[in-house]
């Protein structure tokens, strides 16, 4: 079983009213067969407050394009956005995003209080970047790229 099958997130009236209102926008647009069951799935998922398995993985994608593009936030306002970011950190490809920006906070950590030496920002690829820091003998570097924020290395 895989981490998005096993989440069941509960959804608050706010969220609840977002994701069914984004579900259903995408279900009207869309024309392929498999795709839509997968939809008409989340529709009833959302409308009964508790989704799971696909439906949550489904969920999960149309947040994640709908944050990323700032369309929920000008379709439902601060609030709208605030729920659907709720759920999404939630969901398992949102808590790996929270979590993998905690252990960058965490490692940064170590360089506070030090004497800033250097910080470099260096392309990792296309939409990836490496930012280094270094502080009185100590670096780190951060990935930053469509998967969130990474440790890409720690040396003294």
């Amino acid at each position: 079983m895989s981490a998005t099958e096993a989440a069941t997130v509960r959804l608050g009236e706010t969220a609840r009213e977002v994701s069914l209102a984004e579900a259903q926008a995408v279900l009207a647009m869309v024309h392929d067969a498999r795709r839509r069951d997968r939809l008409a799935a989340l529709v009833a998922d959302v409308d009964e407050g508790v989704v799971s398995g696909a439906s949550a993985e489904a969920l999960e994608e149309l947040l994640e394009l709908g944050l990323s593009t700032g369309r929920l936030r000008a379709l439902y306002g601060p609030e709208g956005e605030a729920a659907a970011l709720s759920t999404f950190r939630r969901l398992p490809r949102g808590a790996e995003l929270a979590a993998g920006a905690r252990e960058v906070t965490e490692a940064l950590a170590a360089l506070e209080g030090g004497t800033i030496e250097g910080i470099s920002v260096t392309s990792g690829g296309p939409g990836a970047y490496v930012v280094a820091f270094a502080a009185s003998g100590r670096e780190v570097s951060v990935r930053l790229d469509r998967q969130g924020a990474r440790i890409h290395s720690i040396g003294v």
